[in-house]
């Protein structure tokens, strides 16, 4: 083999490296890294059962990243993602238990309704976030924000506070407990919701004028592009992903929660930046959510197995969500520059 080949192909290979760095940074390295301590430190990381909780947990958090980098891309985010969770779950809760009261025997139908609601109700927040950022022109923080306390305030009062038991065993079957072979059901469909964005945001005109859009407004107008349509449908989507979260999360507690999302929001974005999703739009992909999700699961679950304080824990996530966010400016600075 002649040193011009073989000295090609080290380029070529340097240069897959590179462009891993780029679109990646060092991330990769260090959650190989960080399993490698956790299991140094507690065997029982590697375990088998361990391993697919970190993968079931992970997955929840990967696809509310995901709906994040929609509208992140854009330049907008969602503050409303959180209390839409508690929305949604409630909604399914009371749905089911209402039509189940009167007929037990429609469960399949019951659970059939109780989607498309839950379904619904993600649209709808989704078209009330965009129009009101799009058309009205309120920031994405005001909007959103908004948006959370209406959220809020209806699953507290719909459900009185309490959460909604009394859900069809065949609901949690199917999408807490059931496996698509030998994959947890929310790995699964994670899976399906990753590859769905990406096909959309990769493939599409609509994805790739997003990138457009939220890299350069200016730059989308002159070249004809629906700013607003993007941005509005943007939001939609996001809400949309929420809601098949929702779903999944409701039927792995079994019940409709009033208070489901909790730190999840700030989690989602966190997730989405410490991935190498840009805050000041236009850059970012389904990899990027991959990546942060699993990184921030892998954290929590190896600190709870060291039995890390969680006052500590949330100390030390508050700590890299400020660092990514750090070299995210860094990183905008230059490219600018």
């Amino acid at each position: 083999m002649s040193t011009d080949i073989v000295g090609s192909r080290v380029r070529i290979r340097q240069n897959r490296i590179r462009q891993v760095v780029a679109s990646y940074g060092l991330l990769p390295l260090v959650l190989i890294l960080i399993c490698a301590f956790f299991t140094y430190q507690e065997p029982r990381f590697i375990a088998t059962r361990n391993v697919m909780n970190v993968l079931t947990q992970s997955s929840y958090l990967v696809m509310l990243a995901a709906a994040q980098l929609t509208v992140l891309l854009v330049r907008g985010f969602d503050l409303s993602m959180g209390t839409g969770l508690s929305a949604i779950s409630v909604t399914l809760g009371l749905v089911m238990t209402g039509m189940l009261a009167g007929n037990p025997n429609s469960i399949g139908l019951a659970i059939f309704a109780a989607i498309v609601a839950a379904l619904a109700i993600g649209l709808f927040v989704g078209m009330v976030n965009g129009a009101c950022v799009v058309f009205l022109g309120v920031n994405p923080f005001v909007a959103t924000l908004g948006t959370q306390g209406v959220a809020a305030g209806f699953a507290a009062t719909v459900s009185g506070g309490f959460p909604v038991f009394g859900l069809p065993v065949a609901f949690t079957d199917v999408f807490s407990r059931a496996n698509v072979a030998g994959v947890p059901v929310s790995v699964a469909v994670c899976v399906l919701v990753l590859v769905i964005l990406h096909f959309m945001l990769n493939y599409t005109t609509f994805g790739r004028g997003l990138y457009l859009v939220g890299s350069n407004p200016r730059a989308a107008v002159v070249a004809g592009l629906p700013t607003s349509k993007y941005a509005l449908f943007a939001y939609v989507v996001c809400s949309v992903v929420v809601a098949v979260v929702a779903i999944l999360l409701t039927a792995r507690t079994g019940s409709g929660e009033p208070n489901m999302g909790g730190g999840l929001m700030l989690q989602s974005i966190a997730a989405a930046v410490i991935g190498g999703v840009s805050l000041r739009g236009g850059l970012g992909n389904v990899f990027n959510c991959l990546l942060g999700g699993v990184l921030i699961t892998v954290l929590q679950n190896g600190m709870d197995l060291l039995q890390v304080d969680s006052f500590l824990q949330l100390v030390i996530l508050g700590m890299i969500f400020i660092a990514a966010v750090f070299v995210d400016r860094l990183y905008s600075a230059a490219r600018s520059g």
